[in-house]
């Protein structure tokens, strides 16, 4: 398998649950910040010109991050985050999609690109704002899914990313249950992977 990572972006995510299977990969950098994805090479592998995206044996290629999670935990079962049980199952599909769908995509979206939702650059500050709201708002509901599931999932890819970019990007004060899984996230010898490839620094 390949995967198509931007450092730091949420496909590390991908690539921690990647190094928490133990399977054989590559890494293919994509430069966002300089426009790659926009080029034809990457536009061809995704024309959704975003990352992540997993190259699979075949060639085929998967593009969406609930999808691959739940992919690499189906081919993987041996690795403990498939759940076997259809409740259990459900909730890390749901928190999954939460994180991407809300927190991702409505809060950290405005908290990181506010040009994106306020055309006039007086308004970008007001945007961060919200979407530190929706952030926090969102890390509530999380917080009392931790308490309630300990147990570990593909959705452990989701908050792995989402974690890091409130703990190490925003320095966000998170709820317990959050802060205690970010901090056992980053001591993981495959989180230290993660950011030894992708060359961060906490």
């Amino acid at each position: 398998m390949k995967l198509y990572f931007a450092p730091g972006a949420c496909s590390i995510g991908i690539h921690y649950l990647l190094q928490e299977i133990g399977c054989r990969f590559e890494l293919r950098k994509v430069d966002i910040r300089n426009g790659e994805n926009f080029q034809a090479w990457y536009t061809a592998v995704n024309p959704k010109r975003k990352v992540p995206a997993l190259e699979r044996a075949g060639g085929s290629v998967l593009t969406e991050f609930p999808v691959i999670a739940r992919y690499l935990a189906e081919q993987a079962p041996s690795a403990g985050l498939m759940p076997s049980d259809p409740e259990t199952l459900l909730s890390a599909s749901e928190l999954t999609e939460f994180i991407v769908s809300t927190i991702h995509m409505q809060g950290f979206s405005r908290a990181f690109r506010p040009g994106k939702f306020a055309m006039a650059e007086a308004d970008h500050e007001a945007t961060r704002a919200r979407g530190r709201e929706i952030i926090q708002e969102g890390l509530l509901v999380v917080d009392r899914h931790l308490r309630q599931n300990t147990g570990p999932s593909f959705a452990d890819g989701a908050l792995f990313y989402i974690l890091f970019w409130a703990c190490e990007r925003l320095k966000l004060e998170v709820p317990a249950a959050c802060a205690a899984r970010w901090t056992e996230f980053k001591s993981r010898p495959s989180a230290q992977r993660v950011f030894a490839a992708e060359e961060i620094a906490l």
